[in-house]
């Protein structure tokens, strides 16, 4: 149950952050592929446009709401940036979720965001999808993978990342101030 409150005349969302973290490449065997036609690609130099309806359409549920307080020009810096990478998952030739990997610390990799598409929840895509974008991030030569999931994210998510082999290191509690 979502509760929005408002201070000083903004709504916020409370919630609580669990932070991930994943020390080595996924161990697991790899998925089986999901039933119809499935293809994992990199978007590269992807338009602002193509990004916010990914980014809204799959967020939405969710009150994905930084990146909707960019503006086109910093948007298009943040997922522009060389070690910043935008991987589409399309399902019988439509996008059917999204995977950003930020590699800027080139110590660790940041799974940014991650999500399927409303119509795509419960099609046996999530685990695939992010076992996939892991071994992707793995390639590079990094110490470890993070991620992070809240209250707010999709009920399965957290239990998804451990799955994969992502492990809990803090929790905390936030707010997101709605625009």
């Amino acid at each position: 149950m979502v509760r929005i409150v408002e201070v000083d005349g903004k709504k916020r969302i409370s919630m609580t952050v669990t932070f991930l973290q994943m020390r080595a490449r996924p161990s697991a065997l790899p998925p089986p592929q999901p039933k119809g036609k499935i293809a994992l690609l990199r978007a590269e130099n992807p338009p602002v446009h193509f990004y916010r309806y990914l980014y809204n359409t799959i967020g939405e549920p969710y009150y994905w709401v930084d990146r909707r307080k960019l503006s086109d020009a910093a948007l298009g810096e943040a997922i522009r940036h060389p070690q910043v990478e935008l991987y589409v998952l399309y399902a019988d030739g439509c996008p059917a979720g999204m995977a950003e990997l930020d590699f800027r610390d080139a110590a660790q990799g940041q799974l940014a965001y991650f999500g399927l598409m409303p119509e795509c929840v419960g099609r046996g895509l999530g685990y695939f999808f992010i076992y996939h974008t892991a071994v992707i991030a793995w390639s590079r030569p990094i110490s470890r993978l993070l991620v992070n999931t809240c209250t707010l994210d999709h009920a399965r998510a957290l239990p998804l990342y451990q799955r994969i082999g992502f492990e809990p290191y803090a929790r905390e509690a936030h707010y997101i101030e709605l625009p």
